[in-house]
């Protein structure tokens, strides 16, 4: 049975150590550029080359985030960056363009490239596409059920990967535009603004009050008390969410990951303590859940209370004058713990400096004992206080990641025998090298060195990951061995394990070619419906598209869709996910594709797409760039549309926030009482951008080479 790989992320070198040292089996990261977390502080080229070269003297993978949509003007660069990649040997790369991911592939052949879960591949379709176009393995939707992964796994051969721990995105699989269109910071690019961790009010579609909160924050997902069952479906890659979390948060969720694995392959069970959940808790925690891999409730993968770090419980306020408070504790409490008073009006976070018991003060207060603090912002009797760090853990954390616990197990066999040359050789689970001294050894004419002084030089193995699992020495009597001759043999042994193990291929580079179809130069007017329409709502339209299949209509097919085969059709069909891109013969391709460059056009157009809607995240000057570029390139013209009037959608959710309210439609208000229109509809939410798009004139998008323009109606 495979082992299960555990893969953790690093934003920095300390978190990448932290990782390795908690016993990863491979890491992802980002560089500066083209990588979904772009508020992370990430890795230059220097210091990815280190990165490389360190996980790979502990045998661990690293695959490189570089899963954002690229701009046309950025292609060059951005392949420039990836050939630096190819040259310091990562393993992998995570991307989710699609005219990337072609460019790569036929540059540069045998990279290993990971679908990244921003793809949206949540169903056996989907994968199938991704698996045609040679792609190892697949990071799928956090929305996929753990039904879907076996029927994956059974009918497929990619690797599939899922997250396991860390936040959750409310927009299905991370494709989201709020952040875009509030803020113009790209989730597409690495820049969440985080607007579903804000404060929203719903009100239904006649502005009655129905609740508020923060209805759009998720929890954040912990499934190791469930990764028997993950591991049992054949999941081959447990993914740890968290490249902006400090490396105490990372070494420690890996170490406990780590252990819970082990232990399942060891004894057939997970064996975690109430110690272990609890201090995970401590760490970092929105509350948790399952999440929709393991089928749990809608209603309880999102915390409308608070979108920050919940900590654990610590008490509540027994007391309060003037100038101080007392907590009757649930927790013990040290000196620099962090902690929170939840307050109608305002949380108060804090760093324990000073307290006292029975007027006292002290540096450490046990569970059931009352502490006294100072008074800081209005307080009442009763509110709740939660622990939100502890320095105790943190410290005995930091303590572990420096002793670098983590080893790897060689054999060594040295000969030493007079007139000879030493040798020395050094196996561990795959290589083998021999290294031998320049000089000879002569019988000693004073002093005898003995096995116990050769076997002290060859364990000083110091900042190295080594360790001798076995170490046999064969030395003839009477012989004298300076202490420099062992060390220097020791340290060439080692260097030489290192090159071994820091070994690989040399990557096969090609041509990027494409064939494209040429299409006639139009001036067409669509229109897309999701609402029961009149005929006389079609009469201004060159082609429309609707959400049934009407006669005299194009077929709009859902934005999520779980099997392709019922929808088969060879009628004119816009689809939104990569998993349709087999079954329709007759396709265009909505927004949801992300075209930002000429690559994934001429993509698109070469497995038989007719129409491709750019995307929403182009300005004009950009849209003028890509038509040109594919016509200089490829010698044809495209077939481009463009989106100009409407509601655009911000988000699509697997949570349905009406359902209490038997609805199908409502309104989030925001803080700033900005109205977005939801509706609900085939068991999926759709939340438009409260800004309508009314992008006049229209018809100067014909003079940039564009072929048709399109208009939205949502709701009558």
């Amino acid at each position: 049975m495979k082992k299960i790989e555990l893969l953790s992320p690093a934003g920095n070198k300390e978190s990448l150590k932290a990782a390795i040292y908690a016993g990863c089996d491979a890491v992802y990261l980002g560089g500066k550029h083209f990588g979904a977390r772009n508020y992370a502080e990430n890795f230059n080229l220097e210091e990815l080359e280190e990165a490389v070269n360190l996980a790979h003297l502990y045998g661990v993978k690293v695959y490189i985030t570089v899963n954002t949509i690229v701009y046309e003007e950025e292609v060059t660069s951005f392949l420039k960056y990836i050939e630096n990649l190819v040259n310091i040997h990562v393993d992998a790369l995570i991307m989710q363009d699609l005219g990337m991911i072609d460019l790569v592939k036929q540059t540069y052949q045998n990279i290993e490239i990971h679908a990244s879960t921003q793809m949206n591949i949540h169903s056996l379709d989907g994968v199938h596409f991704i698996e045609s176009l040679g792609i190892k393995r697949v990071v799928l939707a956090r929305e996929t059920n753990i039904k879907e992964i076996k029927k994956i796994k059974e009918k497929s051969n990619i690797e599939i990967e899922v997250f396991a721990h860390g936040a959750l995105c409310m927009g299905y699989s991370g494709e989201c535009l709020m952040s875009y269109f509030v803020g113009k910071r790209s989730g597409n690019r690495g820049m969440c603004a985080g607007t579903c961790r804000q404060k929203y009010e719903l009100r239904d579609i006649n502005m009655k009050y129905l609740d508020k909160g923060y209805l759009l924050s998720m929890k954040d997902l912990n499934v190791l008390e469930n990764l028997d069952t993950l591991i049992e479906h054949g999941i081959d890659s447990l993914k740890i969410e968290g490249r902006m979390k400090k490396p105490s948060y990372i070494f420690f969720i890996t170490s406990i990951y780590r252990k819970a694995i082990d232990s399942y392959y060891q004894t057939g069970k997970i064996n975690i303590t109430k110690e272990d959940i609890k201090n995970i808790t401590l760490l970092y925690n929105r509350m948790f859940t399952k999440g929709y891999i393991l089928n749990e409730k809608r209603e309880e993968v999102v915390n409308t209370y608070k979108p920050n770090h919940m900590g654990i419980p610590l008490g509540k306020i027994e007391k309060v004058d003037e100038k101080r408070i007392w907590i009757h504790l649930e927790e013990d409490l040290n000196m620099q713990d962090g902690i929170r008073i939840l307050n109608e009006k305002e949380d108060q976070g804090f760093l324990i400096t000073q307290m006292k018991e029975n007027g006292k003060e002290v540096k450490y207060a046990k569970k059931g004992f009352t502490i006294e603090i100072k008074k800081r912002l209005p307080i009442k009797k009763g509110d709740t206080v939660i622990k939100t760090t502890d320095a105790k853990l943190e410290k005995q954390i930091e303590e572990q990641i420096k002793q670098k616990t983590r080893r790897i197990e060689i054999k060594g066999k040295i000969t030493i025998q007079e007139n000879k040359k030493i040798t020395l050789s050094v196996k561990d689970q795959i290589h083998y090298i021999e290294v031998e001294s320049k000089e000879k050894i002569e019988k000693a004419k004073k002093r005898i060195t003995t096995k116990d002084e050769v076997l002290k030089q060859l364990n000083k193995l110091g900042n190295t990951p080594y360790i001798w699992n076995q170490l046999e020495i064969k030395l003839e009597e009477g012989l004298f061995i300076p202490n420099i001759l062992l060390n220097t043999i020791r340290r060439e042994a080692i260097e030489a394990i290192n090159k071994k193990r820091l070994e690989r291929p040399n990557l096969i580079k090609g041509i990027y070619e494409k064939e494209v179809p040429n299409f006639s130069k139009e001036q067409k007017k669509g229109a897309s419906f999701f609402y029961p329409i009149e005929e006389k709502e079609k009469q201004n339209y060159d082609y429309v598209y609707t959400i049934d299949k009407k006669e005299n209509t194009l077929y709009q097919l859902p934005r999520i869709v779980e099997d392709y085969q019922k929808y088969k059709t060879e009628k004119e069909v816009l689809v939104s996910e990569v998993g349709a891109l087999s079954y329709f013969p007759n396709k265009n391709t909505d927004f949801t594709f992300r075209v930002v460059n000429s690559y994934t056009l001429a993509y698109l157009h070469n497995i038989g797409v007719k129409r491709v809607t750019l995307s929403y995240e182009l300005n004009e000057k950009q849209i003028q760039n890509i038509i040109n570029a594919y016509q200089k390139r490829y010698k044809q013209n495209p077939n481009v549309e463009v989106i100009v009037y409407g509601y655009e959608d911000a988000m699509i959710t697997k949570h349905n926030l009406l359902s209490p309210y038997n609805i199908k439609e409502a309104y989030l208000i925001d803080k700033y009482k900005n109205k977005y229109y939801i509706k609900e509809n085939r068991n999926y939410t759709t939340i438009y951008h409260y800004q309508k798009m009314d992008d006049k004139p229209y018809e100067r998008y014909y003079h940039y080479g564009v072929n048709a323009i399109r208009f939205l109606y949502i709701k009558k």
